[in-house]
């Protein structure tokens, strides 16, 4: 039996596709023999919530200390050690790029680079990221990243011996089943392109605004829908939507539920993902799953995740992007070819294969 703490943290609040991991890992985990594992949370307001979103099985340890005082100690000093909540344990998984002094082996989960290939687009927080990192490496951690482009990325850029960067990819989000007339009520159109993610600067939302518009030019009932919250640096999006032609059937609807997602999905007629990078990227890949075609950039890990399975353009051509939302939405034979190669596409990507091979690399980092 070995003992695994796990950091919960990404669980609580709204789920972005960190908490979309933490949550299919967790549950794949909780449902091992070989295995006990304790989720912490440092965190002030979510102190109380943690222990409701964890499966059975899963024990919750919690700081009510902010997340960010505890970030700026461990910048400096190898304490509070992690087990001063969790007690003794063997491997503690960081599951959100900050490695906490810990006295058990640790690895810690990498998602992207952005930090410090586009610095210029995260917040203060996240440039905290790197000297983390470092000093978790410095202890002696294991990197966990989610695609084989991540992992190449944080070998050329950190210090930490190759064998010591393992590869695991993450399942995907459940998205099948859902009701394509309620996601056309909930869009409040019956044709519309699909965007899904938060509202920010990588997402390079821009970019394809510009695009529908020039497609829009000839498809007066087409749409374009941004699913998702409004995040840091939305301004450039705005203007975007305020300056184009047809700018009016642009719909942001903010947050939505997972079951609003799931409706959107399966009403869309394609989803765009202009993203300007990523180290994996959910929405492709739940589309898929969704039988809905796909649109996409070649930026990081983007092309690795969805192969042959979406239409990809170069990384800001707008005409590009334009002509295959065209293709996508009016081409019924290119489409069906699409939909098949995602369906086929997906048996790469489950959260049983994840839990298995994170379950692999705790025993093997214990030994």
């Amino acid at each position: 039996m070995l003992r695994l703490a796990l950091d919960g943290t990404p669980l609580l609040g709204p789920r972005t596709g960190i908490g979309e991991v933490v949550a299919g890992l967790t549950t794949g985990l909780a449902a091992r023999p070989d295995l006990e594992v304790t989720a912490y949370a440092l965190t002030w307001r979510g102190r109380h919530d943690l222990r409701g979103r964890l499966p059975a099985g899963v024990r919750a340890a919690t700081a009510p200390i902010p997340a960010r005082f505890a970030r700026q100690a461990w910048l400096r000093a190898e304490h509070p050690r992690i087990e001063r909540w969790t007690g003794p344990v063997d491997v503690v998984h960081s599951t959100n790029y900050v490695g906490p002094p810990t006295q058990a082996r640790s690895v810690v989960s990498v998602y992207d680079l952005g930090f410090v290939r586009f610095p210029e687009l995260c917040t203060a927080d996240a440039l905290q990221y790197p000297r983390l990192l470092e000093r978790a490496i410095a202890r002696g951690a294991w990197i966990h990243a989610t695609s084989d482009a991540v992992a190449a990325e944080i070998i050329a850029t950190f210090a930490v011996p190759t064998e010591r960067v393992v590869r695991v990819y993450p399942g995907v989000p459940a998205t099948r089943g859902g009701d394509a007339a309620a996601g056309r009520r909930t869009a409040g159109v019956d044709r519309y392109v699909l965007f899904v993610g938060t509202i920010e600067p990588r997402k390079n939302l821009p970019v394809l605004v510009r695009a529908f518009d020039a497609v829009a030019e000839h498809d007066p009932d087409l749409a374009l829908v941004i699913a998702g919250t409004s995040g840091w640096g939305a301004d450039a999006f705005v203007e975007a939507r305020t300056r184009a032609r047809h700018g009016d059937r642009v719909r942001e609807l903010g947050y939505v539920s997972d079951t609003a997602r799931r409706d959107l999905l399966a009403g869309a007629s394609a989803l765009a993902y202009p993203s300007r990078y990523e180290g994996f990227g959910f929405p492709p890949l739940e589309a898929m799953a969704a039988g809905v075609p796909v649109v996409a950039t070649r930026a990081g890990a983007i092309p690795e995740v969805v192969g042959d399975a979406a239409l990809l353009v170069e990384l800001d051509d707008v005409d590009a992007l334009a002509e295959a939302l065209q293709t996508v939405v009016h081409d019924p034979d290119r489409r069906r070819a699409l939909v098949a190669a995602g369906a086929a596409r997906l048996d790469r990507f489950s959260w049983a294969r994840m839990a298995d091979e994170m379950a692999a690399l705790y025993h093997r980092i214990a030994a």
